[in-house]
C-alpha cells in the first residue's frame, strides 16, 4: 500500500510572507531554507509519494487572479522536478475561510480517494505543514502530522480564536520543528530498520556454495554452519560482538582442505556488507578501531570503510594449525574480506596462546566494524571528497 506525504505549499515549501500570507507575486517566491536538499533526500531514500494540499484564499477572484498563482506554481514545480521532486497529485482549494466548505483544510473533501485502504496506508502517512489546520487535517485523515514553524504567529492566533486544545493533538503531532533537516532525520530514524533490513547473498562456485542472510544492525544472533568447528566459533564471536545478525550456510570441498571454504566465506561476507553500503554510506562513522585483551594475548584492529582495499597483517603464529584451520588461512581470510568489502584493515596481535590470539583478533575486528558502521546524525558522507 502507498504511503503519502501530504505537503502544504506556503510556509512549508515556500516561505510565507507576513503581509497578506499570499504568494501572489514572483518577487515573493522564496524557498523555505534547505527544503529542496532535504526533501529530495527523503524522496530518494524512503518509500513515500508526495501530494500537495494547499488552501489558496479566493484563487480565481479579482483579489487573487489565477494568472498570478500559476506563474509561481508552474515555476515552482519545474524547479522541484529538476531535483527529482515530483508530486503524485496536487489539490488546491480556492475558498475563503468563511465559506466553511469541506474541501478546505482541515476538511478532507478534496482527499476522499485516499481513504481507499486497499491502495493507501494512511496510518503510516504524514501531513507536513505550518498551520494548525495541517495538524487537524492529519487528524481527520487518520495519519500523523509534522508541524513546521510551531511559533508561527498567524497559526497561534487561529488556535486561540478556535479554542483548540493542543494537548488533544499530542498523539497526532510526531514532530515540531522549524527546519527541514529535522524532518529528514525524523524519517531517517523512523525508517532506519527498513533501510538496513536483512540482506540475502549467495555465492556459488565449483568449489563452494555459500548462502548468507545478514542484518548489519541486529542483536548479535548468529547461526553458522561451515563444517569447520573452529571457524564456526570465530564467526560466532565476530557477529556476537558486532551486533550483526547472520545465518550462514557453507558447503565446501573440505575433503581437499579448508582453503576454498574459508576464502569464499570471507569474500561473501565482504561483498554482502559492501553491497548494502553502496548507496547508504551517508551518516556512517566510517572508521573503527579497537583493542581486545584475552589473558596472555592482546590484539588491535583498525579499519576504514573508505572504498579501497588493503590489509596490514602484523601477526605471527607458532603453530601450523588451530583446530582444523591452518594458521596461514587467517591472513587469507582478512585479506579476502578487505578486498571484497573494499576497506583498509590493520591488524596487530601478540601473545603466547595461539587460540587466544586469533580469538582476540576476531573480537577486536567485530568491535571495530561495529564502530565503523555506526549510524550518526550526519546527513553527509564522512569524506571531504563527498564520496566513498
Amino acid at each position: 500500500m502507498k504511503k503519502i506525504l501530504f505537503i502544504d505549499r506556503d510556509g512549508t515549501i515556500l516561505q510565507e510572507p507576513y503581509i497578506n500570507y499570499q504568494i501572489d507575486n514572483i518577487k515573493k517566491m522564496l524557498f523555505y531554507p534547505k527544503v529542496i536538499f532535504f526533501l529530495s533526500k527523503i524522496i530518494y531514500k524512503f518509500d513515500y509519494q508526495l501530494v500537495m494540499v494547499s488552501n489558496q484564499d479566493g484563487l480565481g477572484t479579482d483579489k487573487f487572479p489565477e494568472k498570478n498563482f500559476f506563474i509561481i506554481q508552474n515555476h515552482l514545480l519545474k524547479i522541484l522536478k529538476t531535483e527529482g521532486i515530483q508530486f503524485f497529485a496536487i489539490h488546491i482549494d480556492r475558498s475563503f475561510p468563511d465559506d466553511n466548505v469541506t474541501t478546505r483544510k482541515p476538511g478532507v473533501g478534496m482527499l476522499l480517494d485516499y481513504f481507499n485502504k486497499k491502495i493507501y496506508n494512511l496510518s503510516e502517512s504524514f501531513v507536513i505543514g505550518d498551520r494548525i489546520t495541517d495538524v487537524l487535517l492529519a487528524k481527520n485523515l487518520g495519519c500523523k502530522a509534522i508541524w513546521i514553524n510551531q511559533y508561527n504567529n498567524f497559526s497561534y492566533k487561529n488556535i486561540i480564536k478556535s479554542h483548540i486544545n493542543l494537548d488533544s493533538l499530542k498523539n497526532i503531532i510526531s514532530l515540531k520543528t522549524d527546519n527541514w533537516k529535522d524532518i529528514y532525520e525524523f524519517f531517517y530514524h523512523k525508517n532506519e530498520k527498513n533501510i538496513y533490513k536483512q540482506f540475502q547473498y549467495t555465492r556459488t562456485t565449483y568449489e563452494t556454495d555459500i548462502k548468507i542472510n545478514i542484518n548489519l544492525y541486529g542483536n548479535g544472533n548468529a547461526q553458522i554452519h561451515t563444517k569447520l568447528g573452529f571457524l564456526n566459533h570465530l564467526l560466532e564471536q565476530l557477529f556476537f560482538h558486532s551486533n550483526m545478525d547472520i545465518e550462514l550456510y557453507a558447503q565446501g570441498d573440505i575433503n581437499v582442505d579448508e582453503h576454498h571454504t574459508i576464502e569464499d566465506i570471507a569474500i561473501a561476507l565482504g561483498e554482502s556488507i559492501n553491497q548494502q553500503l553502496i548507496n547508504k554510506k551517508i551518516g556512517i562513522d566510517r572508521y573503527g578501531f579497537f583493542s581486545i585483551p584475552m589473558d596472555d594475548s592482546i590484539s588491535t584492529v583498525v579499519l576504514d570503510l573508505g572504498g579501497r582495499s588493503y590489509l596490514c597483517w602484523n601477526v605471527k603464529f607458532f603453530r601450523e594449525k588451530i583446530g582444523q584451520i591452518s594458521t596461514e588461512m587467517f591472513f587469507h581470510f582478512f585479506n579476502s574480506f578487505a578486498y571484497s568489502a573494499k576497506c583498509n584493515i590493520y591488524i596487530f596481535s601478540k601473545g603466547t596462546n595461539e587460540h587466544h590470539k586469533i580469538e582476540s583478533i576476531f573480537k577486536a575486528f567485530a568491535k571495530a566494524l561495529k564502530m565503523a558502521l555506526n549510524r550518526n546524525n550526519s546527513s553527509i558522507i564522512s569524506s571531504t571528497k563527498g564520496l566513498l
